[in-house]
């Protein structure tokens, strides 16, 4: 674990222009470390969950009005935006995030209201940019996590998630890795599971793309042992398919 994280970091400092032959996600991690950031950027975090198979919500990282009116075009309407700062880890409360943007005059609005509402919540915060990303339809809502145990080790944890996960603590955990069967057996025990199979006008949600997702995220920890802690909420479940519309990544 050690070895492998200062191996990241001296290959940051000497091969800092060959960079691009380690592989995406140690890139990545290495930049972070160099740099003394332990919280990965949304956008790197995302990039890391796409190179491990996680089906994120399509995202371009835009640093003016204009590049962020592109992305949402090839991205498709509605988008939503979010502020990209290290300095900025809760977005929601600086005012840094809009949603449901339907068109090229409100991402310019938003892009700009956004700009005046970080500056005003930090005036020194760092401003990368924003992160312009596709508006997932609303469907079922779960969340995964994981965390460095320091008796365990890496330990995945499933639940309901969105505005729920607070209140329900409908939560079940397993040491990572994890096998097919643990995914099924983690999705089968949280007591939302009836919701999950279909309930009156709700459809069933993918429960096979579901158990894919917690078997790719335990490959994703065990990989990347610098990963202290992983939150992958919401995970927007639908009939066929899923999308993981908020990433966060803390490195040790």
């Amino acid at each position: 674990m050690i070895c492998k994280t200062i191996l990241n970091i001296l290959l940051c400092h000497i091969i800092d222009t060959e960079v691009v032959a380690l592989n995406k996600t140690s890139e990545i991690i290495c930049q972070a470390y160099a740099e003394s950031r332990k919280a990965l950027l949304e956008n790197e975090a995302k990039t890391i969950c796409a190179e491990y198979n996680i089906p994120v919500t399509k995202f371009k990282l835009a640093k003016t009005v204009k590049e962020s009116i592109e992305a949402a075009q090839q991205i498709g309407f509605p988008v939503v935006l979010k502020i990209v700062s290290p300095d900025i880890i809760h977005k929601s409360d600086s005012g840094g995030v809009m949603l449901n943007l339907k068109n090229v005059n409100n991402v310019k609005n938003a892009f700009n209201e956004i700009m005046d509402n970080v500056k005003r919540y930090n005036e020194k915060a760092r401003i990368l940019g924003v992160l312009v990303q596709e508006m997932a339809p609303s469907s079922i809502e779960v969340i995964i996590g994981a965390v460095k145990d320091p008796q365990f080790g890496q330990t995945l944890m499933f639940g309901l998630g969105g505005i729920f996960v607070e209140i329900l603590k409908d939560v079940t955990f397993r040491v990572a890795p994890i096998l097919k069967e643990d995914a099924s057996e983690m999705i089968n025990e949280i007591k939302a599971y009836p919701l999950l199979k279909g309930y009156r006008n709700t459809p069933p949600a993918d429960i096979d793309a579901l158990t894919m997702l917690l078997v790719n995220t335990s490959g994703l920890i065990m990989e990347n042992p610098e990963i202290k802690e992983l939150d992958l909420n919401p995970v927007i479940v639908y009939e066929r398919g899923l999308k993981v519309v908020d990433t966060r990544i803390i490195l040790e």
